[in-house]
């Protein structure tokens, strides 16, 4: 059983299998995820926010003191994957409002946090 003071680790761990997941979803080129049979043509900004909320929350857990660094990281990650997508080494395109949807998941998904965090009484 997780003890309160465990909880950051297990979220660290957790957001670096998440952004790992993320980032190997947004960078396999398109050709691969259709062989799959994984599809985003639905939703896709949904998708996007739903991820960078997950990852932002995950991340504000495991490192509570650096939530500025953490909002910058997963900006520029969000950023960042764009741009490769817009490259064209994937079979992929960039789009600026998948990124507004990142940063759009990040807030709620700090909010979200702060509010587990305030009904727990205040665990660090």
């Amino acid at each position: 059983m997780l003890r309160a003071g465990s909880y950051p680790i297990a979220a660290r761990v957790a957001f670096l299998v998440a952004l790992a997941g993320v980032l190997l979803l947004a960078l396999f080129p398109d050709w691969l995820l259709q062989n799959l049979g994984v599809t985003f043509t639905h939703h896709g900004k949904l998708i996007h926010a739903a991820a960078f909320a997950v990852l932002a929350a995950l991340g504000s857990v495991g490192w509570t003191k650096h939530k500025a660094k953490l909002i910058v990281l997963l900006a520029f990650s969000g950023l960042a994957i764009e741009v490769v997508q817009g490259a064209q080494l994937i079979g992929r395109g960039p789009d600026v409002f998948d990124w507004i949807a990142d940063c759009a998941g990040m807030a709620c998904g700090i909010t979200i946090a702060s509010w587990t965090k305030w009904l727990a009484g205040g665990l660090p």
